[in-house]
C-alpha cells in the first residue's frame, strides 16, 4: 500500500516537531512507499521508500528578514500544496494529515473526488467550524486525549501518544532529587508564568532549569517570562535556556529528577510521556494521567499555589517512594503509549480502511 502523509515539518532539529522523523521511520517498513508533504524540511535521514516534498517555508531567521506579506505566503503554500496533491495522486491510496486541519480544508474535497481515504490527527481541546468541516471531510479522526475537541465524534479513534521507549530510557545513575525541569515553548498555552509563580512558594531547596523558545521570536510573553525569572537567576536557583532539538531532550529528562508540565487537559502533551519514560517524577495538571500518578503530584490548572504544593510533595518523596513512582510511570508508557504500538495501530487503520472494515462516515 502507498500512502501520503502531510505534516508541518520533517526536521530532526525542530524543537517541537523533531519527533515526527521517528514516526516516519516506523511507518516506512509497513508500506510500499510514502510520500510526505511538509511545510518546511531540514535535517533528515529516512528510508529510501520515503520521499519528502517541502512547500518551502523559510527558517525563522530567513522569515525575520522579510519574504513577502504573510497572507500572500499562505496563498502560495496552499497553491503548492494543492498542486502537489494532484501531481502525486497516482502515488497514494490513503492520506494521513498530522495535526493541521487546514490541509483538509484545502484538499479534502479533492481527495474525496479521487476516492482517497483520509485520516486526520487532531488532539487540541479547542475547535471551531473549521475543525467540524475538516472532520466532515475525513473518514477517520485520531486523538490521544479524552478531552480533545474531536474525542466524542463517531469517526474518532483514540490512539497512544507514541513515545519512543527505546530512546527515552531512565539513566543508570539517578540525578539529585532536588533538580526540576520545565521544557516547552515560551508561549501562553504552556503557562510558564504559573511555574515561576509556583517556585516562589517552595520552601524545600531546589535547582530548576527552564528550556524553551517562543513560537514568535521576541514575543512579549517570552520577554515577560525572562523578567519574571530574573530574581531566581540572580540567586542561582533557576536558569533560563533556549529551546533544544528533540534529540537533546533525552539528556535533559535524564539529568533531572522532576518534570513539570502545566499544559491544560484536553491535549495530551507528549513531553509528559517522554519524561515518564525517562525516569522523571512528573508534576502536571493533565487529567489524562490523573489515574496513573500519585494524587499529591497532580495540581489544579492555573493555580500557582497548588502547583507549589505538588512540587513540594515531589521534592519531599523518599528514595523508595521516588523509585516506586518512576517504575509505575515507565511501565504505564511502555504498556499504553509506545511508538511501536501507535504506528502499528495507525498503519492497521490505514490499511484496513481500503477494505472497508474500519470505514467511519
Amino acid at each position: 500500500m502507498r500512502i501520503l502523509i502531510v505534516t508541518q515539518a520533517v526536521d530532526q532539529d525542530d524543537q517541537a516537531l523533531g519527533f515526527f522523523h521517528r514516526w516516519l521511520e516506523e511507518f516506512a517498513p509497513r508500506f510500499e512507499s510514502i510520500e510526505v508533504i511538509c511545510l518546511k524540511s531540514g535535517r533528515s535521514d529516512l528510508p529510501k521508500n520515503v520521499r519528502v516534498h517541502s512547500l518551502g517555508k523559510p527558517s525563522s531567521a530567513e522569515a525575520s528578514k522579510g519574504t513577502g506579506a504573510w497572507p500572500l505566503q499562505r496563498m502560495r503554500y496552499a497553491w503548492r500544496f494543492l498542486a502537489l496533491t494532484w501531481r502525486l495522486r497516482g502515488e497514494y491510496a490513503a492520506v494521513f494529515v498530522h495535526m493541521n486541519e487546514e490541509y483538509l480544508l484545502i484538499a479534502g474535497w479533492l481527495w474525496r473526488l479521487l476516492g482517497k481515504r483520509t485520516f486526520l490527527w487532531r488532539n487540541h481541546k479547542i475547535g471551531s467550524w473549521r475543525t467540524r468541516l475538516a472532520v466532515a471531510l475525513s473518514h477517520t479522526v485520531c486523538y490521544t486525549s479524552p478531552g480533545a475537541f474531536v474525542a466524542h465524534h463517531r469517526k474518532s479513534v483514540q490512539m497512544s501518544i507514541g513515545i519512543d521507549t527505546d530512546f527515552f530510557i531512565p539513566p543508570e545513575s539517578l540525578p539529585a532529587p532536588h533538580t526540576v525541569l520545565f521544557l516547552g515553548r515560551l508561549d501562553p498555552v504552556k503557562k510558564v508564568e504559573v511555574c515561576i509563580d509556583a517556585l516562589r512558594g517552595i520552601h524545600t531547596p531546589f535547582r530548576a532549569d527552564i528550556y524553551g523558545s517562543p513560537t514568535e521570536p521576541g514575543s512579549t510573553y517570552s520577554k515577560n517570562i525572562a523578567e519574571q525569572v530574573q530574581s531566581f537567576v540572580e540567586k542561582g536557583t533557576v536558569t533560563l535556556h533556549p529551546g533544544v532539538s528533540h534529540e537533546r531532550t533525552r539528556e535533559l529528562y535524564r539529568s533531572h529528577a522532576i518534570y513539570v508540565n502545566l499544559t491544560p487537559s484536553g491535549s495530551f502533551d507528549k513531553t509528559i510521556g517522554e519524561a515518564m519514560a525517562s525516569g522523571c517524577v512528573v508534576v502536571c495538571v493533565n487529567d489524562a494521567v490523573r489515574d496513573v500518578m500519585r494524587a499529591e503530584l497532580m495540581a489544579k490548572d492555573g493555580d500557582a499555589r497548588d502547583v507549589a504544593r505538588a512540587l513540594e510533595a515531589a521534592l519531599r518523596l523518599s528514595p523508595q517512594e521516588r523509585a516506586a513512582e518512576m517504575r509505575t510511570l515507565r511501565a504505564y508508557i511502555e504498556e499504553n503509549h509506545s511508538l511501536k504500538e501507535l504506528i502499528g495501530k495507525l498503519a492497521n487503520e490505514l490499511i484496513n480502511s481500503l477494505s472497508g472494515s474500519t470505514i467511519r462516515r
